[in-house]
């Protein structure tokens, strides 16, 4: 059976590759501020601002049997140089956002949906200048073993947290072979992700395969959150 899935965030990074990865075997409906590449891929979309009010999506069916949230921010500063607007517009983004998006589609789950969020190695590492997006970033973790709990068995809520991948949200991270190497090896795997890399947990996630997984925070991080070589 071809499952109806929503993804939010999907016209670029992680989120595109994912809808590439899943658009032949099921039907995809996104939402994002912008199409980007989803117009060529013939992929229904609708504009939206997670961060903005709205109670309802246009164009979704009427069950859904899975959503995904990209959306998210790399915000790296000192402590002493983030202000309090600074931390309210990344929580905004990362974590109320999904809130908005969930309260407006939530009677549309079927039987046994599965939710797909995003955290951070950065949760569970403490890692300097991460201050504002750890914040964010662990509200959703903690928020998903709730909802997890909550509509458990109805529904399944997991959580994939990733180290630095290679997407347009962290060119300026790796916008030089020194930055790329520095960061490579850092981690034990001696490489930074690949959005392929998470796009095919989410999609494990997303499939029955995982039937009985829910209120998990996994780490696809090239070894980083558990490993020490030094």
């Amino acid at each position: 059976m071809k499952k109806n899935l929503l993804i939010i965030g999907g016209s670029s990074g992680i989120g595109l590759e994912l809808v590439k990865l899943l658009k032949d075997n099921h039907n995809i409906y996104t939402a994002s501020r912008k199409p980007g590449p989803l117009e060529d891929l013939g992929v229904p979309h609708t504009e939206l601002d997670v961060t903005g009010d709205f109670d309802s999506l246009d164009g979704l069916p009427d069950t859904l049997h899975g959503l995904v949230y990209c959306p998210g921010s790399i915000n790296l500063k000192p402590f002493k140089m983030l202000s309090v607007d600074a931390f309210s517009q990344d929580m905004d983004l990362n974590f109320t956002g999904l809130v908005r998006v969930l309260k407006a589609v939530m009677p549309r789950f079927a039987e046994s949906a599965s939710l797909v969020f995003f955290s951070t190695v950065a949760v569970g590492n403490g890692m300097p200048f991460h201050s504002s997006v750890a914040a964010s970033k662990g509200a959703i973790e903690g928020f998903a073993r709730a909802l997890a709990a909550e509509y458990a068995p109805q529904l399944r809520v997991n959580v994939v947290a990733p180290s630095l991948v290679d997407t347009p949200m962290a060119s300026r991270l790796l916008n030089n072979e020194k930055k790329q190497e520095k960061m490579a090896e850092r981690h034990p795997m001696k490489r930074v992700g690949k959005p392929s890399d998470i796009a095919h947990m989410a999609a494990f996630l997303l499939s029955d395969e995982s039937g009985w997984m829910t209120g998990q925070v996994l780490g696809v991080d090239g070894g980083l959150s558990t490993i020490n070589l030094s």
